[in-house]
């Protein structure tokens, strides 16, 4: 079984490499971008030219490319693979990618490019400050993905890793997207005659309500939420037949 790694942190994420190595009892091939990704969504980039090359490290085949997570992953499946991929990874993130906020994260995003590939796929994050190292989250998430992809159905987990476990060992827990939002602050910033907007906030839960990716994290379970790509209204679209 081939699979490939990407991250939205970065090819020099430390997540990313804990992961590698991790998946030793699989074939792995890395394919992820040059500089930092947070926040890109399932975004692919156009209009320009993308650099790619080669990462020479003694885990893998490794290559970086000059683009999102979704680039990554698009890019290395269907222009540069020599064989079938089976199955994409994305992570290990550093910091957690719970509720509403898969909806930002380029994380989920390059995971979801594996899933529209019509293959299994995982996206990985760590909650921030976390007391699990990455070697550790990567232990667990590999084991875990050996179990999933050894029942033979495909999937699209959303996992999230506690600051600390609330037992000696790893609980998974499946849980559905709790609420997230965020008090924005717009910094604005002038250099050398040039103006600029900086993005920061506070994070307010909206829904972290028993049940929620939120509520297990903060219990100390790791969260496994199960994700999908039709965002379709079939509740609107039910009553409406109806009318």
């Amino acid at each position: 079984m081939k699979i490939l790694l990407t991250n939205d942190d970065g090819i020099d994420g430390a997540g990313l490499w804990a992961m590698a190595r991790a998946l030793k009892n699989f074939e792995v091939v890395v394919a992820a971008p040059m500089s930092q990704q947070s926040g890109v969504a399932h975004a692919m980039t156009i209009h320009r030219k993308m650099e790619y090359r080669r990462v020479e490290n003694p885990v893998c085949e490794a290559w970086t490319i000059d683009g999102t997570p979704t680039d990554c992953v698009k890019i290395y499946m269907e222009a540069m693979a020599a064989d079938k991929i089976d199955a994409v990874i994305s992570g290990i993130n550093d910091g957690a990618n719970l509720a509403t906020d898969v909806l930002y994260s380029g994380t989920v995003g390059g995971a979801l490019e594996g899933f529209l590939h019509d293959i299994p796929a995982l996206a990985v994050s760590r909650d921030v400050a976390s007391e699990i190292s990455f070697e550790e989250v990567a232990a667990v998430t590999a084991k875990y993905f050996s179990e999933q992809i050894n029942s033979g159905e495909n999937f699209f987990l959303n996992v999230n890793f506690p600051k600390k476990y609330r037992a000696s060992s790893a609980e998974f827990k499946f849980s559905r997207l709790g609420r997230r939002d965020y008090v924005n602050a717009f910094i604005s910033h002038e250099i050398d005659g040039r103006k600029f907007f900086e993005i920061r906030g506070d994070v307010i839960d909206l829904d972290r309500s028993d049940g929620t990716d939120i509520f297990a994290v903060e219990q100390g379970f790791v969260s496994v939420t199960p994700l999908h790509v039709d965002v379709t209204h079939h509740e609107k679209i039910f009553s409406e037949g109806m009318n």
